[in-house]
């Protein structure tokens, strides 16, 4: 619930306080049956003065669902005023609990809509029963009720029917409304990505094109001497530095490389749990995982043919199990598992235990060149959605801050080699 549904709430209700003051200066110079005006006034005073009390709540910015249930427990509780004033089902106010319920179905949840329609029809039922039966006086000898009891009931029935009508009524709008907006800013976020992408592509392309021959020129150049000369333990070790480095980023230039209209990949048979293994045994080989980084799952056991390109989807597994292994800088569990899809879809679960993401880490973790890790580039995410994309698969996050993070991925049917 955002606080600007509150303050919607606020000047909506000032906006039929002002519609009924309205009315009753209409009514008071037009008739004098209708209703006795000074306590409708009074009652209407309360109805400003409450709200501006909801106004200064509103200000302090706390309790904000706390607020909303309060308001429309006391509305519902000044529209009965209204109501018994104006002559119970003699009256006309009672139509004032339909605004009641669409705000709670708005401001706060079906669930509140029902509620408010049930406490609607407590305190409209009881007015109406104690009037009827004499337990509460009439507000004005002329209203005391002279209808049959069967009446009152179909009538209270008919109140109470509108009530709960009104609140399935909204809930359903609300929802159809809630999900449109939610698919909405999906569409809108994932419109972003791609513009951020297209323009990082486009930088990227040019700055990768620029170093990726003296880089491979350095790094070979290196691997020449290293052999051909007579170093000691030490120049070795700086020599080795020098080539890893320059794979390192090499690796950071293919990622860059991926930002950009990727160039067209050679696909074959393969199988992606071998990948995973052969990723793994990479990130060991390399000193990035060591014995305090545990790994489950079925991948092991699993056997999963697709038809892709081999290249892209280690690309994929490394930037996911890297990300999983720096969330995770003491120690933990990294779960991947293989399962397939009723349709025959294949999917894909990389669970850590790390420190794990803030709702907003999660709505910019495919953004390029944002990273949630300090040494991060923002590179990896992003390029594991553009893969995805590639596939016309579905990445879903699913993370709170110190309770890890599962990825899931989930890859159409796999094509066969001539549909590719």
């Amino acid at each position: 619930m955002s606080r600007k549904n509150i303050l919607s709430f606020i000047v909506i209700r000032l906006i039929v306080i002002t519609s009924l003051v309205i009315s009753a200066v209409i009514i008071q110079y037009s008739t004098s049956i209708f209703l006795l005006l000074n306590p409708f006034y009074y009652v209407i005073l309360l109805f400003c003065f409450l709200s501006l009390v909801y106004f200064l709540l509103y200000l302090w910015g706390k309790y904000c669902t706390a607020q909303v249930y309060l308001q429309i427990f006391f509305d519902l509780i000044l529209i009965t005023a209204l109501v018994y004033i104006s002559g119970g089902l003699k009256g006309s106010f009672y139509f004032l609990y339909v605004f009641e319920i669409i705000a709670a179905s708005i401001v706060l949840s079906k669930r509140a809509a029902y509620l408010t329609a049930a406490l609607s029809a407590i305190f409209f039922g009881l007015l109406v029963d104690g009037m009827y039966f004499g337990i509460i006086p009439s507000f004005n000898i002329e209203q005391e009720m002279k209808m049959s009891l069967g009446l009152v009931i179909n009538n209270i029935f008919i109140a109470w029917s509108v009530f709960f009508l009104v609140a399935f009524l909204m809930n359903s709008l609300t929802g159809s409304l809630r999900k449109t907006r939610d698919e909405l800013h999906s569409a809108q976020k994932e419109l972003e990505i791609k513009n951020r992408l297209a323009a990082a592509g486009e930088i990227s392309a040019q700055l990768a094109h620029e170093i990726r021959n003296p880089l491979a020129a350095i790094s070979g150049s290196v691997q020449v001497l290293k052999n051909d000369l007579k170093l000691d333990r030490e120049q070795k070790k700086l020599m080795d530095i020098i080539v890893k480095e320059s794979q390192s980023i090499s690796l950071s230039i293919e990622q860059f490389l991926n930002l950009a209209s990727p160039a067209e990949q050679s696909f074959s048979s393969i199988n992606i749990s071998s990948l995973v293994n052969e990723t793994l045994i990479l990130l060991q080989r390399g000193g990035e995982m060591d014995g305090k980084i545990q790994v489950r799952g079925n991948y092991k056991s699993s056997t999963v043919p697709y038809y892709g390109n081999s290249n892209q989807l280690k690309q994929l597994f490394l930037n996911l199990i890297k990300n999983s292994i720096k969330a995770m800088p003491n120690g933990g569990t990294l779960t991947i598992d293989f399962n397939k899809g009723k349709r025959g879809e294949i999917q894909i679960r990389i669970e850590d235990t790390g420190r794990g993401m803030s709702s907003e880490e999660k709505e910019k973790v495919f953004e390029p060149f944002y990273s949630g890790f300090k040494e991060g580039k923002g590179i990896g995410m992003a390029v594991v959605h553009r893969i995805v994309e590639d596939y016309k698969g579905k990445i879903k996050v699913i993370s709170e801050p110190n309770k890890g993070t599962d990825v899931e991925i989930t890859f159409p049917r796999p094509a066969k080699p001539n549909q590719a």
